[in-house]
């Protein structure tokens, strides 16, 4: 039976009116027209879905819409601020980060909650963490590098 289910999304409040255990992928790209968030497997295993949720990455493809009421939603398209791309955004363009760009928002939105979890990753660390969000045309080194940069300064302090 479709409610609306209310939460914020990208810093301002949405309610759309759905079925609760609807997708949040399909809600984000069909009803709220942020097509940003990509359909890759719809099994939560590819990561193009990726989405932040209070701060922390989540598979949009598996995670029902009634899920994220009350929670803020963060996508792609609410990452930069106003016309500033986020740092993450700007090191992807600076090293290439990517190339057909299917994953991009993905590993953008997968590395965006690891840094805030911990802005200082190491290598290894931001390796591991984008082990399950797949890049199919080979730009994988150049996201890794990209998304060490964003580390890297925090590391030497300068976020």
């Amino acid at each position: 039976m479709e409610r609306a289910v209310s939460f914020l999304l990208n810093g301002q409040p949405a309610a759309p009116v759905v079925d609760p255990e609807r997708r949040l992928l399909w809600v984000l790209r069909t009803e709220l027209g942020l097509t940003g968030t990509k359909h890759g497997c719809g099994e939560g295993l590819c990561g193009s879905c990726t989405v932040l949720i209070d701060g922390a990455p989540e598979r949009s493809c598996r995670l029902p819409v009634g899920a994220v009421e009350g929670k803020a939603v963060v996508t792609i398209e609410g990452l930069a601020q106003g016309e500033e791309l986020h740092p993450l955004q700007e090191a992807f363009v600076e090293h290439g980060g990517f190339q057909c760009g299917f994953c991009t928002p993905g590993m953008i939105m997968q590395a965006a909650g690891m840094l805030h979890e911990d802005p200082a990753l190491s290598q290894p660390q931001i390796e591991r963490g984008l082990e399950g969000n797949l890049c199919r045309c080979g730009a994988h080194q150049r996201i890794l590098r990209a998304v060490d940069q964003v580390a890297a300064g925090a590391r030497e302090g300068k976020r």
